[in-house]
């Protein structure tokens, strides 16, 4: 074998031939996380970065879920992430149009000036007079491998969901009934003080039992949220806050229920704004 510079053609010197060693060695770490399908989440930081919650939820797919800016009526499930610079642009659009006011007292609030939950005769609203509760009609609409109880073909006894506020997915079953509660995303003690305490009974019911402003999440994560705004309190899975605040402008617009000021501001932020 020839020589160059005194080495012979084939074999690099010592020192690179430990560089290239090195190098092959952190390609081979990197591979098998590609070949994993492991990613970071791309919607963890930016201007959905907002107080009120914890970090991110872990990054998947939205499953059967479908972005509230197609799902104006609240009927299809879930709430898909809204990542798009043009579905931004729209989703500040129609928050741009809730009207603002202070809180009012919360003197007089009852749950039960709402109806009794979870009514089917609700006035007026999607699932209604279906012969199932509004509570089994949402966790059929947003559930996977839903299973009912023999006999029934209303009531739920287990399923699987992607919630769209921890980012997880649970596993539910009816002996664990609270694992999994109704959201409520305009909180209707909040309802009350922004001015539905002055609505007609059948209002008061409709807002309550209607799919659109209706999620179905983990239950200790509805109970921090308790009557919060989005000032306040968000979902920890940053992904879907701006499709959290999309949400609550659709109920606010179609009730003609004002958010506070600084609510407003939150969810523009949150869109981008």
């Amino acid at each position: 074998m020839t020589r160059r510079n005194g080495l012979r053609w084939g074999h690099a010197p010592r020192r690179e031939r430990r560089r290239t060693a090195v190098a092959a060695a952190a390609l081979a770490l990197t591979v098998p996380l590609a070949a994993s399908g492991c990613k970071t989440d791309a919607g963890a930081t930016g201007s959905d970065g907002a107080s009120g919650g914890g970090g991110s939820g872990p990054s998947r797919n939205d499953g059967h879920a479908v972005s509230p800016l197609d799902n104006p009526e609240g009927t299809k499930p879930g709430l898909a992430a809204i990542t798009s610079d043009g579905d931004r642009a729209k989703a500040r659009a129609l928050i741009g149009k809730v009207a603002t006011k202070g809180r009012g007292p919360k003197t007089g609030y009852d749950r039960d000036e709402f109806g009794y939950a979870w009514m089917d005769s609700a006035p007026g609203v999607p699932f209604a007079r279906n012969g199932c509760d509004t509570r089994n009609d949402l966790l059929k609409r947003d559930g996977e491998d839903v299973k009912y109880r023999p006999g029934s073909d209303c009531v739920i006894v287990s399923l699987t969901l992607d919630d769209p506020y921890s980012g997880k997915t649970i596993h539910w079953t009816k002996s664990h009934a609270t694992a999994i509660q109704i959201d409520h995303v305009m909180p209707l003690s909040y309802d009350w003080q922004m001015g539905a305490s002055r609505w007609t009974k059948g209002k008061r019911e409709s807002i309550a039992n209607d799919p659109l402003n209706l999620i179905p999440v983990d239950g200790p994560l509805n109970g921090a949220k308790s009557d919060s705004g989005p000032a306040s309190w968000l979902p920890p899975n940053k992904r879907v806050r701006c499709s959290y605040s999309v949400r609550i402008a659709q109920v606010s617009l179609k009730y003609d229920l004002p958010v506070t000021s600084a609510d407003k501001q939150k969810m523009l932020e949150l869109c981008g704004g």
